[in-house]
């Protein structure tokens, strides 16, 4: 669960990187915008890294960030999924990362583990 999480992750800012250096060293449409979104996936790529950081520490503040990330990777995978050519098989990979994940994430062991409290239970007796 950890390592999917910070699969996404590196994913997002190796893609932010790539984005930054073509916006600079390339001649994009606009140098701008590739800049500016080369920065936008670096920043978003950090969410899900330390997510997974928090998650194999288990700490259960990190599920909210990876659950976010995952939700938000499914239109995504959507996306990919309904275009053409060699997207395809990018938005299967993306669509079994995100539904695996979030099975992972939503299932009552690792709730567990992470020890987060389950509406309408007690905390164990210290």
């Amino acid at each position: 669960m950890a390592a999917l999480t910070a699969l996404e992750g590196t994913a997002l800012v190796v893609g932010g990187i790539y984005m930054l250096v073509m916006g600079m060293l390339g001649h994009p449409e606009s140098p701008q915008q590739a800049e500016m979104g080369g920065l936008t996936l670096i920043a978003l790529g950090l969410i899900p890294l330390i997510a997974a950081r928090g998650l194999l520490l288990r700490r259960g503040w990190s599920r909210g960030p990876a659950l976010i990330t995952q939700i938000m990777g499914l239109p995504v995978a959507w996306t990919l999924l309904r275009s053409h050519g060699a997207l395809i098989p990018t938005g299967i990979v993306l669509a079994v990362v995100v539904v695996t994940s979030l099975y992972q994430l939503l299932r009552p062991t690792t709730i567990e583990e992470l020890g987060i409290r389950r509406p309408g239970t007690t905390a164990p007796d210290a």
